[in-house]
């Protein structure tokens, strides 16, 4: 998200998380903060093999409450980004921003990294395995999660839009903590179809 009315709609439907994407290289890449940030939502910053000091620079400026890694982030840097933001929350009597790691996934052994990260992670976000980081609208086999036994929560992601409703009923897995609405939805990068949304929204709630 980036453009603060559309900020402030997509919020409004009820949404748990808004997502700001950190990557220069990205065509949704925020690069000053918005004159409105969500205040009910989740402010979630996303970064690719971002160094250390500059997500906390970004947790400061945006109030990030949540930090999705979506690099080649290894699990040592992962830990020292945990043990950073536990120091810099104590110095500001704030909570942690919970740390989601993406993984890209193309066959069962992918899954296997989750185990590297466990450790240091709240959560991940699983994603299609593309060139580029993010954004690609193609789908995975979600079928392939049914080995995932590890125990952190994960957030299903990639290519998901308006016609996947039924599918996303039909999934079902006792780790799965949320989804990912993306590229699918927008009417332009980083501009979300606040219609579809709420269209597509309703008819998942019912």
């Amino acid at each position: 998200m980036r453009e603060p009315e559309n900020i402030r709609a997509v919020e409004a439907l009820g949404v748990d998380c808004l997502g700001f994407i950190f990557y220069p290289s990205s065509p949704r890449y925020v690069a000053e903060p918005p004159t409105y940030l969500p205040t009910k939502a989740q402010r979630v910053g996303v970064f690719v093999d971002a160094d250390l000091n500059t997500i906390l620079d970004h947790v400061g400026d945006y109030g990030l409450t949540a930090i999705q890694l979506h690099g080649h982030e290894t699990p040592a840097e992962v830990d020292a980004l945990r043990s950073a933001l536990s120091l810099l929350c104590r110095q500001t009597d704030k909570p942690r921003p919970l740390i989601i790691k993406a993984l890209s996934v193309a066959s069962a052994s992918d899954l296997l990294a989750t185990s590297d990260f466990v450790p240091f992670v709240d959560a991940f976000l699983f994603d299609t395995r593309t060139p580029l980081p993010g954004g690609s609208g193609q789908q995975f086999d979600w079928s392939l999660l049914s080995v995932y036994t590890a125990p952190r929560p994960f957030i299903l992601s990639g290519g998901i839009g308006p016609d996947d409703v039924d599918r996303l009923g039909a999934f079902s897995h006792p780790k799965l903590l949320g989804i990912d609405l993306n590229s699918r939805f927008e009417t332009a990068p980083a501009l979300k179809d606040v219609d579809a949304l709420r269209r597509f929204i309703t008819q998942l709630r019912d």
